[in-house]
C-alpha cells in the first residue's frame, strides 16, 4: 500500500510502501478512490521542508526559543538529535479523501463495508479514520465531488461564525479553493458576496460562478467595498487569504460597517491596530478547521459525540452539510477543478507547487483490490544470530523514535518486528535501525517462534493487555512504564507470568544510570532517606497522559520512575504510602503532588511530582541522606558528594540509563534468563503507585499488602 510522505527535514516528497494499516477500535478502514490537494497547507509544508535551516528557524521564532531553553536544561547535543529526528520524521500529507469502507473496526455501528464515504484522511491507497470524522456520500454524488467535503467544510465553519443572515454582505478576501467555496456557501445561503483576489484568473472563476469579484491589485479594496454599499459597509469579512501581512487584517475592519463581524480562516498578519476596531466595536474571531469538535480526543479518537441540542454543528455535521450543498447543486464544485492526475504521478503536482496555478488537483487511485493481509513488510533481508536475543518492538511514536531504539542499536540489539498501527512510523524506523520487518499486526511478532523478546512502548492503557499477551505466548517481554493502571491489571499480568516460561521487566531505567550506580554503590545498607524532584513541566490537560484509562495520569504513568529509583537505594520494600497534592480539591490524575513512602527497612523518601516548575530549572533531582553524608544527581548530568571521603564527582551528557538497562537486559536474556530488577520490586513499584492515588482519596496513609 503507497501513501504519499513530505520529509520536513530535506524538503522530499514521496511515495512509500506501507503495510496495511490496523483497523482500529471505532474507527474504519477506507480504499482511497480519490483525494484532493489543498494548495494552500500542503504548498506551506513543501516549500518549508524545502527551506534551510536558518529559514526554517526564522519561520518558526517561537520553537527557536523552545529550542534554547532545550540546550540550557539538556545539553547541546541531546537537543540536536531531537531537532534533527523531528524534522526527520515523514510527515503524511493530505486531508481531503475519498473512498469505499473495506473494514469497520469495534464500536462502530452507522457503517457498512461496501459505503462510499468522505473522511480527512490522507494521500493513501487505504486509510484508517475515526468514525466522528467520516461522512456517507449520497448516492447522487460523484466521488470527485464527494472529495471537496472536508476543505468545504473549513470554508462552511467559517461562514457559520461570521453568522450571516438573508441579504446581508459578506466579503471573502481571498479566492482560493476554500475562498471559491465559502463564496458559494454565502451567496446560497441569500448573502450579497463581494470577494477579491490578487490572481485575475481566480477573479474570473468567482465571476463565473455569480459572485461579485475584483483584483485586489488594481483597485483598493475599502474603497470598492465602500463604494458597492454606498458608503455603509460590509456586515462581514471572511478572510480566507494566507499572507504575511497586516494589511489584510486592518483593510477588513475599515470596510465593514458599525458592528461588522471579522472571521479569519486562512493566515495572516495578525499585529491588530486597536483604533480600526476600537470606533466601530468590530467582533474578530479566529475559526478553528472543520468546526466543533476538532483536536477534542473524546470526540475524535473516542467518537463522543456532541448532543445536537447543544452542538448543532459539528465537524461530522459539517461534512454532511457540504456534501448536502453538493447534492442540491447549492454549490458548484466541478468548477474548481483544475488538473486530474493518478497517483503515481504526485510528482506532476508536487514538483513545482510554488509556481502552480491550479486551483483544486484531485489525485486518482487504482480500484483494484487490496491485499488486507498485507500487514507486515519486510525491509530488510537481515542474518540474525539466534543464539542472541531477537526483538519484536510493538509501538512506534517518540518514545520509541527518540530514546529507546538509540539505546537499543547502541546495545546491539537485533530488532526484527517494529509494529505500528497505521504502518507508517513502524516502516521509517525500521528502515532506519535496519530492522528486517514492519508490520501493523502485532501478533505476528507472538506467532514468530524465532522472536523471543516483545518489548512494548505504547499508551499506557494498552500495557496490561499485551504484556499479558506475551507472557502467554512465552515470550520474555519488557514494557515500558507503567506495567498496568490498576490492581486488577496488576493481578492478570501477575497469574499470567506464574503461568508463563518467558520473564517480565518494566523499563525503569533510571537505577541503570552510571550517577544513579555510583550513588549506590557508597550508601551501603543502612536505612537513607531520598528526595526525588521532578520538575516536570506542563502537559495540556487533553492529551492522553492525564486521561486515568488510557494514560493513567502522570503519577501513575511517570512518578513510578522515581519510585522504583528509591527502592533501588534503599534495597528495600515499601510498606506504606502517602500522598497530598496541590489545590483544595486535586483530582486522581493531578500532576502536582507529594509522595511519602515508608521502607520495610527504616528508610524513608519523598517524590515531588510538580508541573508548576521553570523549564529553566533541572528536570530531575535526587538528594540521597545518609551517616552525614549528602549526595545529588543533577538532572542526571553531574553528581556531587558531601561528606564521604575520598568521593569524587561525575559530570556526563544527561544520562538517564537506557543503554546500560537494554545492554544488562540482552545479556540476562542470553545467559541465564533472570530478571535484572526482581519482579516482587515491579509489583511493589506498581502498587505504590495505586496506593498514592488512594492516599489522596481517603486522605490518609495507606499500607501496602
Amino acid at each position: 500500500m503507497k501513501q504519499l510522505l513530505q520529509n520536513l527535514s530535506s524538503g522530499k516528497t514521496y511515495l512509500e510502501d506501507i503495510p496495511v494499516p490496523a483497523v482500529k477500535s471505532g474507527s474504519v478502514l477506507i480504499q482511497t478512490t480519490n483525494s484532493l490537494v489543498s494548495l494552500g497547507t500542503e504548498k506551506m509544508l513543501v516549500e518549508f521542508g524545502k527551506a534551510s535551516f536558518i529559514e526554517k528557524a526564522r519561520k518558526q521564532p517561537e520553537k527557536v526559543k523552545m529550542v534554547i531553553d532545550k540546550v540550557k536544561t539538556e545539553g547541546l547535543m541531546t537537543t540536536i538529535n531531537a531537532v534533527r529526528n523531528k524534522l526527520d520524521t515523514p510527515l503524511p500529507l493530505g486531508y481531503c479523501n475519498v473512498g469505499t469502507i473495506i473494514a469497520i473496526g469495534k464500536g462502530v455501528t452507522e457503517f457498512q463495508v461496501g459505503d462510499r464515504v468522505a473522511s480527512n484522511g490522507n494521500h493513501a491507497e487505504v486509510v484508517c479514520v475515526p468514525k466522528n470524522l467520516v461522512a456517507k456520500i449520497p448516492d447522487s454524488i460523484s466521488d470527485e465531488e464527494a472529495v471537496f467535503t472536508v476543505i468545504g467544510s473549513i470554508g462552511l465553519q467559517g461562514v457559520r461564525l461570521v453568522n450571516p443572515t438573508i441579504g446581508e454582505t459578506i466579503i471573502v478576501v481571498g479566492l482560493g479553493l476554500i475562498g471559491l467555496i465559502s463564496a458559494q456557501i454565502l451567496k446560497a445561503n441569500g448573502c450579497r458576496v463581494i470577494a477579491y483576489d490578487l490572481s485575475q484568473d481566480k477573479v474570473d472563476l468567482a465571476k463565473s460562478l455569480g459572485i461579485i469579484a475584483f483584483n485586489s491589485g488594481s483597485q483598493d479594496p475599502v474603497a470598492f467595498v465602500k463604494d458597492y454599499t454606498d458608503r455603509i459597509g460590509a456586515d462581514g469579512v471572511v478572510i480566507t487569504a494566507s499572507a504575511n501581512t497586516d494589511q489584510i487584517i486592518s483593510d477588513a475592519a475599515n470596510m465593514c460597517r458599525m458592528r461588522g463581524r471579522v472571521v479569519l480562516v486562512g493566515v495572516v498578519g495578525l499585529n491588530l491596530n486597536r483604533s480600526d476596531f476600537y470606533t466601530k466595536e468590530i467582533s474578530f474571531q479566529v475559526s478553528c478547521s472543520y468546526g466543533p469538535g476538532r483536536y477534542d480526543t473524546n470526540y475524535e479518537a473516542k467518537g463522543m459525540d456532541y448532543p445536537i441540542g447543544f452542538v448543532r454543528w459539528t465537524e461530522k455535521r459539517n461534512f454532511e452539510t457540504i456534501l448536502q450543498l453538493i447534492a442540491t447543486k447549492s454549490i458548484n464544485v466541478n468548477a474548481l477543478i483544475t488538473e486530474r492526475i493518478d497517483f503515481s504521478d504526485f510528482e506532476k503536482i508536487y514538483g513545482n507547487m510554488g509556481a502552480s496555478n491550479s486551483v483544486a488537483s484531485i489525485m486518482k487511485y487504482s480500484t483494484s483490490a487490496i491485499d488486507l493481509s498485507y500487514s507486515t513488510r519486510t525491509i530488510h533481508s537481515n542474518s540474525l544470530q539466534p543464539k542472541k536475543p531477537i526483538i519484536g518492538l510493538l509501538g512506534a511514536g517518540n518514545f520509541s523514535r527518540m530514546t529507546m531504539l538509540p539505546a537499543l542499536k547502541k546495545a546491539n540489539a537485533q530488532v526484527k518486528y517494529i509494529a505500528s498501527a497505521g504502518g507508517l512510523n513502524g516502516t521509517d524506523l525500521a528502515i532506519k535501525y535496519n530492522s528486517a520487518k514492519s508490520t501493523t499486526d502485532y501478533t505476528d511478532i507472538l506467532k514468530d517462534d524465532e522472536t523471543n523478546v516483545f518489548i512494548i512502548s505504547t499508551q499506557h492503557g494498552s500495557h496490561s493487555h499485551f504484556v499479558t499477551q506475551g507472557l502467554e505466548a512465552n515470550k520474555h517481554v519488557f514494557v515500558e512504564k507503567p506495567l498496568a493502571l490498576n490492581n486488577e491489571q496488576l493481578d492478570s499480568i501477575v497469574s499470567a507470568y506464574e503461568k508463563s516460561s518467558g520473564t517480565l521487566m518494566v523499563g525503569f531505567n533510571r537505577r541503570f544510570s552510571p550517577h544513579s550506580v555510583k550513588v549506590k554503590s557508597c550508601i551501603g545498607d543502612s536505612p537513607i532517606q531520598v528526595i526525588a524532584t521532578m520538575n516536570a513541566g506542563e502537559i495540556p490537560p487533553d492529551v492522553w497522559v492525564h486521561d486515568m484509562d488510557n494514560g493513567g495520569g502522570r503519577i501513575v504513568g511517570e512518578a513510578c520512575h522515581f519510585i522504583d529509583l528509591i527502592s533501588f537505594f534503599t534495597g528495600s520494600k515499601i510498606v506504606s504510602v502517602c500522598m497530598n497534592a496541590l489545590g483544595a480539591s486535586p483530582k486522581q490524575n493531578t500532576d502536582n503532588a507529594s509522595i511519602l513512602l515508608k521502607y520495610e527497612n527504616g528508610s524513608t523518601g519523598v517524590i515531588n511530582y510538580f508541573s508548576t516548575g521553570s523549564k529553566k530549572y533541572s528536570k530531575e533531582r535526587i538528594e540521597v541522606y545518609s551517616q552525614n553524608r549528602t549526595f545529588i544527581i543533577d538532572n542526571f548530568r553531574k553528581t556531587e558528594g558531601f561528606g564521604q571521603s575520598g568521593f569524587r564527582g561525575l559530570k556526563t551528557s544527561i544520562d538517564k540509563g537506557h543503554q546500560a538497562q537494554f545492554t544488562q537486559y540482552l545479556k540476562s536474556i542470553e545467559g541465564n534468563g533472570k530478571s535484572i530488577i526482581s519482579v516482587d520490586s515491579l509489583i511493589n513499584t506498581s502498587q505504590a503507585s495505586f496506593a498514592a492515588l488512594e492516599s489522596l482519596a481517603n486522605k490518609s496513609w495507606v499500607d501496602l499488602k
